[in-house]
């Protein structure tokens, strides 16, 4: 009896009411209204007799009109064609029929196509189809309270692959999410680790991307960036390019393709540089087919020339016989023949509605074995189809399902398929097979050969920075380091010179210890130049820190000791000359020692503190990108390295201030002493030649190689040659010019004894000469000859002392010629006091023999000794005599004495007159004022 159209509607609303709880996650008892009305009478059992057709619940859209209908129409061949093959097989006791309900791609006519199923139509042991994502999708989640399983051959939709929405859905075609794996394993041969996301607002694109990020994340491979658009994807296109991503996964569909590819053809993102993966589902020429952009299809050729896409295979390309005893290639060729027969369009998923019958009839013929076992275990209970058990039981045979069909290894992993993957690349305007994934075995198997990328190479995932150095040129270090060379060999000479003559008197009167002093700061700064040639190319990061510090100190070290010594050098020269008081000046080699030690140790001082509070570092200065001279898709950044620190400005203004201040000493000293007449002593005009060439060479250097800071050759050549100028020219300065007197003069350096130093001094009313002292290294030489000439003057003086008490007795015996006596008197010791060049030995005691020769012997003949009475004579000796000669004489002989011994001046006093009353003495010569130290 046939239900009547209420009890229909009744069953309408409780079906609709039950998917509403199924899915809002309630899950109600099982509904029998539509079997307890449709079904009465009806064997509800899953035994079969032999023989007996199972009908299979089909769904799929069949109107024309609906969407993806093209689907289902290639689908049916296939299906008819599986149904015979296994009836031809004669290894099923049972022969499976379709039922067909079309769903029309719509939410509610799928419910009412199933519902009409459930109700109306026999007992459906199993659901098959399922091709639009929605429909499949509400169905799907509402099995579970069927007690039913649904078989999907075309829902790719990665939404039903959730186990607890969709228990009791299968599918024998790859989900969209299968073919991420398979990118991955791509990505990885071509060792690409950074990539790019370029994706359609859409749920289904948007759920691949989202596994496809979980997968990218496992695999470690970096998205460098993820990009969505809606309609006009230009702007997300240009964000990869500018975040410089190279392999781009997108995932739209083909209308967008061809606005997306415009874009990249227009911001020049193809070709050998880049790689774009698709999806592979696209129709056959759909660049042409979905191009409305302003692009031409030239253009878009031009861009989408290599691109790989992406997608699951239709049939095996393995010549191996199925279970239905044929390959893939000859049940195709069947397939073919029996769509054209129907004269309708082949469709992709063909081969997995094939695969889907064979699996229902496995997996029916596999539960029927079951359920024979248990009942005879069990021979009370009757299983049916809303049995629970039962339902389990299909699901454990489902999940076991392992043959290999038309489209490889059939094989389910929590219901979904583990199928094969296949890469093809575009090439010259058509899709060309490079590839296949095998997903059950996670193997990648490429074509050899097949593959043609843009470029000589596969692309680089990203613009390859490869950092170079700016390094030292190794010919430049070697022709400065050979130039270093041969100033070290020079100063290596010089030393040599200094040592082997140190005791020539122009080598020793120009301190030769200091001159060994100014060789070693000169060979230390030549030394400097081979480490600040030398960079982390040769040196490892550590040892360049530390090469920061050693040349530092080096250069630093050198610039004091050489210059410092020479300083000092002429300090003692200015000290001895410089002394008004006249006192003696003896300024040994020990406290220019002490001189330079203490510039050292203020130098000492400032290094330790820079050392302690703000060391020398290794720094990296990186530049801009520059293309790769070679040509090759890499881009070259150049870095530098730096010695530095964090306040770098101001230690070296501490530097610079205090070699400053020595230079500007040295200068001092050299002004000071340019009137000093001895070459052997006086090296004020090559120390101002010195400190100018160095003074200039240092600021034109310094602005020079901050300028040419990036470039290290030029730094380098700058910073060495200032470097090996100062040093060669201070040398040659101060030992070329001993070498060649040595070599043409040895004694001119040292004949002019007259030593002539004027002090120019501001006064009101005049300038004075004052009295200079010599040094005692300049009269170290003649110190016997001295002595010689000293001891016979005195001998002179001593009989001239005699003749002096005798002219005092007869002063005071004779009153009346006392004017005339002492006039004669101090005229004649004047004379013997102005004798000329005493200190030439020789030549002085020429002139005294001469004076004493020609005095008149009238003078003293007045004087005549007989006249004098005896007791005069005797009374010479008293007391009175004694303290009244004494009181003339000691004045006479301390003017005249003096003068010979190292004294003042003889002509600063006179006992009777001032000095103006005595013309030899306005012309007395400088010579006769020069002091004679260490006698």
């Amino acid at each position: 009896m046939a239900p009547s159209r209420r009890d229909c509607r009744c069953d309408m609303i409780f079906l609709l009411g039950y998917l509403l709880l199924s899915v809002l996650g309630f899950q109600p008892a099982l509904a029998k209204v539509c079997n307890d009305y449709t079904r009465h009478g009806l064997d509800n059992n899953w035994y079969t007799r032999d023989g007996e057709k199972l009908p299979i619940m089909v769904l799929m859209p069949m109107n024309e009109s609906a969407l993806m209908s093209s689907i289902s129409q290639g689908i049916e061949p296939a299906v008819q064609l599986a149904i015979q093959h296994i009836r031809e097989s004669r290894q099923y006791s049972f022969s499976l029929i379709t039922k067909i309900y079309d769903t029309e791609c719509d939410n509610a006519k799928g419910l009412r196509a199933f519902f009409d199923a459930i109700c109306y139509g026999p007992k459906h042991l199993m659901i098959f189809g399922g091709v639009c994502p929605s429909v499949t999708s509400i169905i799907a989640e509402s099995l579970e309270g069927w007690n039913l399983v649904q078989l999907s051959f075309a829902a790719t939709t990665p939404v039903l692959a959730d186990r607890k929405k969709y228990p009791n859905f299968f599918r024998t075609v790859p989900s969209d999410n299968a073919v991420n794996p398979a990118v991955v394993k791509f990505l990885n041969y071509y060792n690409w680790s950074r990539v790019g996301t370029l994706t359609q607002d859409v749920q289904r694109f948007s759920e691949v991307r989202n596994d496809l990020t979980n997968e990218l994340e496992k695999a470690d491979i970096q998205i460098a960036d993820t990009e969505s658009f809606s309609n006009d994807p230009c702007v997300n296109v240009k964000k990869l390019k500018d975040n410089d991503v190279r392999i781009i996964i997108g995932q739209f569909d083909e209308n967008l393709a061809s606005k997306v590819f415009c874009c990249a053809y227009n911001l020049n993102m193809y070709g050998s540089k880049y790689q774009w993966i698709i999806p592979g589902w696209y129709q056959g020429n759909w660049w042409e087919q979905a191009n409305s952009t302003n692009c031409t299809t030239k253009k878009l050729l031009t861009a989408m020339e290599g691109y790989i896409s992406v997608d699951f295979e239709p049939l095996s390309a393995k010549q191996i016989k199925g279970i239905s005893g044929r390959t893939p290639q000859e049940y195709e060729r069947e397939y073919n023949r029996e769509r054209e027969q129907k004269g309708v369009e082949a469709s992709k998923f063909h081969g997995f509605a094939y695969d889907g019958i064979w699996v229902i009839a496995k997996t029916l013929t596999r539960v029927m074995e079951l359920l024979r076992h248990k009942d005879r275990h069990d021979m009370y209970h009757n299983f049916t189809v809303d049995d629970r058990e039962v339902g389990k039981m299909v699901l454990d045979v489902m999940n076991e399902t392992n043959f290999f069909g038309v489209t490889g290894q059939v094989m389910f992993r929590n219901g979904e398929r583990m199928g094969t993957i296949k890469f093809t690349q575009f090439q010259e305007g058509q899709e060309v097979k490079v590839g296949e994934y095998n997903a059950i075995a996670d193997v990648l198997d490429l074509i050899n050969n097949t593959i043609r990328f843009q470029g000589v190479e596969p692309p680089k995932d990203r613009t390859f920075v490869r950092l170079q150095r700016r390094q030292i040129n190794v010919p430049l270090y070697s022709i400065l380091s050979t130039i270093t060379i041969l100033g070290m060999l020079m100063a290596g000479a010089f030393l040599f010179f200094n040592i082997k003559n140190r005791n020539h008197r122009l080598i020793k009167m120009s301190s030769p210890y200091m001159n060994n002093l100014i060789i070693l700061g000169g060979l230390l700064s030549y030394a400097s130049i081979f480490l600040f040639g030398l960079d982390g190319s040769f040196v490892s990061d550590k040892e360049f820190e530390t090469l920061c510090t050693v040349r530092t100190w080096i250069l630093i070290v050198g610039y004091t000791t050489a210059f410092g010594a020479m300083f000092a050098k002429t300090w003692r020269v200015h000290a001895i000359f410089k002394n008004v008081k006249m006192k003696k000046k003896i300024i040994k080699d020990q406290k220019l020692f002490i001189i330079v030690g203490g510039m050292l140790l203020i130098d000492l001082c400032i290094l330790i503190c820079w050392q302690i509070v703000d060391p020398l570092k290794r720094t990296v200065e990186e530049y801009s990108l520059e293309a790769d001279p070679q040509g090759r898709d890499i881009a070259i950044r150049p870095f530098l390295e730096h010695c530095e620190n964090t306040h770098m400005t101001i230690w070296l203004g501490i530097v610079y201030a205090y070699k400053g201040l020595l230079m500007l000493f040295g200068c001092f000293l050299a002004w000071e002493t340019r009137n000093v007449s001895i070459p052997a002593l006086n090296d004020s005009k090559y120390i101002g030649m010195s400190v100018y060439n160095v003074g200039i060479m240092c600021i034109i250097g310094a602005a020079v190689s901050f300028l040419t800071r990036d470039q290290p050759n030029v730094q380098f050549c700058i910073v060495a040659l200032v470097i090996i100028f100062c040093s060669t020219i201070t040398l040659c300065l101060v030992f070329v010019p001993k070498f060649v007197t040595m070599r043409t003069n040895p004694d001119a350096a040292t004949q002019n004894r007259r030593l002539k130093f004027t002090q120019n001094q501001k006064k009101e009313d005049s300038k004075t000469s004052t009295s200079v002292t010599s040094v005692n290294q300049a009269n170290t030489s003649r110190l016997d000859g001295l002595q010689s000439d000293n001891h016979r003057l005195r001998m002179r003086i001593t009989e001239l002392d005699k003749e002096l008490e005798e002219v005092t007795m007869q002063l005071q015996d004779t009153p009346e010629k006392t004017p005339y006596i002492k006039q004669n008197h101090y005229q004649d010791v004047n004379n013997i006091l102005s004798i000329r060049n005493f200190t030439d030995g020789k030549d002085g005691e020429k002139s005294l023999k001469n004076h004493l020769e020609q005095k008149p012997q009238a003078q003293w003949g007045s004087m005549d000794p007989s006249r004098i009475s005896r007791g005069q004579l005797e009374d010479i000796n008293s007391p009175e005599h004694i303290q009244r000669r004494l009181s003339l004489q000691l004045p006479i002989l301390h003017h005249a004495y003096l003068p010979s011994i190292g004294g003042v001046d003889a002509s600063c006093s006179s006992p009777t007159s001032s000095p103006p009353s005595s013309p030899h003495h306005r012309h007395m010569p400088p010579s006769y004022r020069v002091m004679v130290s260490g006698l």
